[in-house]
């Protein structure tokens, strides 16, 4: 399951979304609810770093959050991106749509 969607102490009006390890259909209904609440602010932060496992109905979530937020001009960035999520957003074409950042070399 995700971490719950707070705001982060340097800005009150920023909310961070932590992805889980296992980022599958069965933990999307509580990845949803972050992603949900984290339109409300102004910013959002991220951080998939910790993403052992992703399926397709994730990366679509994922997909729609951005448009959503981009939408509502809300400012999203990453502040980690796992090599199992980046490979699966390439493969299913939607690495850009994302806006996964850039990997940093091992």
């Amino acid at each position: 399951m995700g971490s719950k969607a707070k705001p982060t102490p340097a800005s009150e009006a920023t909310t961070r979304v932590t992805l889980p390890a296992d980022c599958r259909i069965a933990d999307l209904p509580a990845v949803k609810a972050e992603l949900q609440a984290a339109l409300a602010t102004s910013a959002a932060e991220l951080d998939a770093s910790a993403v052992e496992r992703v399926d397709t109905a994730a990366l679509q979530l994922l997909a729609v959050f951005r448009r959503d937020a981009a939408s509502k001009g809300l400012a999203v960035a990453w502040t980690g991106a796992s090599a199992a999520l980046r490979d699966a957003a390439t493969l299913l074409g939607l690495a850009h749509t994302l806006e996964l950042p850039a990997s940093t070399p091992a």
